[in-house]
């Protein structure tokens, strides 16, 4: 791995574990908006949630372009929830701020939803901003047009950036830039999707270690 000048850092089941349950919580609320907005069944709504996350890229996205959902109000129910289930990683806390280089999250969430999440887990001051769904015009992780606003809203330089992320078809718009990815793997089977097609530097099993390493070998290269 070179020097890294710019980190971006996916959030939602990147920078906790998806093992914490947090992401099922949110499908829950997910599941009940759509339930009650639309005025389906319970099974019916978990149905339109899987069917729209599969055909438009995240689930938000498919209610705005078939209900024009108000996507503010979406986002506002589903991130309402309890975040104790997250568990702290000083570990990973620790790697972060010894980590050089800019720090930025990339997420298809919300901001508030992420400075809760970051505020949560005591590294907020770890990141230098957040680009969000909603600064991305609302196009979701993979659109290569998201990801071109974000590189030139933070003057990113793809080719000192690295990406890292949990779903594995998210990496390939960066590794086309010329990022190097890190795919953070998860027991989610959706999240390995594309995971074979050669876009991927790097399969962490561990952020808080793939970090540290990232950490020793930068000050290797300094002496």
């Amino acid at each position: 791995m070179g020097e890294v000048e710019t980190w971006v850092f996916d959030l939602d089941n990147t920078l906790y574990p998806a093992s914490s349950g947090l992401f099922p919580l949110v499908q829950a609320r997910m599941n009940e908006y759509i339930r009650a907005r639309l005025g389906v069944s319970m099974d019916e709504a978990k149905a339109l949630r899987a069917r729209y996350f599969r055909e438009h890229g995240t689930t938000m996205h498919g209610l705005m372009a078939v209900h024009q959902v108000d996507p503010h109000e979406f986002m506002a129910f589903v991130h309402d929830v309890d975040l104790s289930v997250v568990p702290a990683n000083p570990a990973l806390a620790d790697a972060l701020n010894a980590l050089s280089g800019r720090k930025l999250i990339y997420t298809n969430g919300s901001v508030p939803h992420a400075e809760n999440l970051l505020k949560h887990l005591g590294i907020t001051h770890c990141f230098e901003d957040i680009f969000d769904i909603v600064a991305s015009d609302f196009a979701p992780k993979p659109a290569m047009t998201a990801l071109r606003l974000f590189v030139d809203r933070f003057g990113v330089k793809p080719e000192g950036a690295l990406m890292v992320e949990d779903m594995a078809k998210n990496l390939a718009p960066a590794a086309e830039l010329g990022m190097t990815t890190a795919w953070v793997k998860t027991d989610v089977d959706w999240a390995a999707i594309a995971s074979e097609a050669g876009h991927i530097n790097y399969v962490v099993d561990d952020l808080a270690e793939f970090l540290a390493a990232a950490v020793a070998a930068e000050k290797a290269a300094r002496r």
